[in-house]
């Protein structure tokens, strides 16, 4: 008895989420009349008879389908845009960094000279 309970609630919920226009010789309503009426009889010819041909995976999420996300690229580093001002900000601050370096190399020379002095050269 229970597994006829388990197979009528899953040709249920079969025939409930499959499109209408998919379901073959009659329409989902009655479908769905014959598995609650017979739970036994009317689940197993809705998995021979009315059971949409899938010849193809179903998504349960449709590409396209009014959700915005579909429209633009799906992660950043898919973005040409966001690329390019990664690159162009990176080679800023490459650009500052480098320019930091050699302002710290200079002052460092010159605090070396000073400290050095000029009679402390040694030849």
């Amino acid at each position: 008895m229970l597994l006829v309970f388990g197979l009528a609630i899953l040709a249920l919920i079969d025939c409930l989420s499959s499109e209408s226009d998919e379901i073959r010789a009659l329409p989902k309503v009655v479908w769905v009349f014959i598995i609650l009426l017979f739970p036994l009889l009317g689940s197993i010819v809705w998995f021979l008879a009315g059971r949409p041909r899938r010849t193809e995976p179903r998504s349960a999420w449709p590409a396209g389908d009014g959700f915005p996300e579909a429209t633009r690229p799906i992660a950043p580093d898919d973005d040409p845009e966001f690329l390019d001002r990664l690159r162009r900000q990176q080679r800023s601050d490459d650009e500052k960094l480098l320019k930091q370096w050699e302002e710290d190399l200079r002052r460092r020379e010159d605090d070396l000279r000073r400290r050095e002095g000029p009679g402390d050269e040694e030849s």
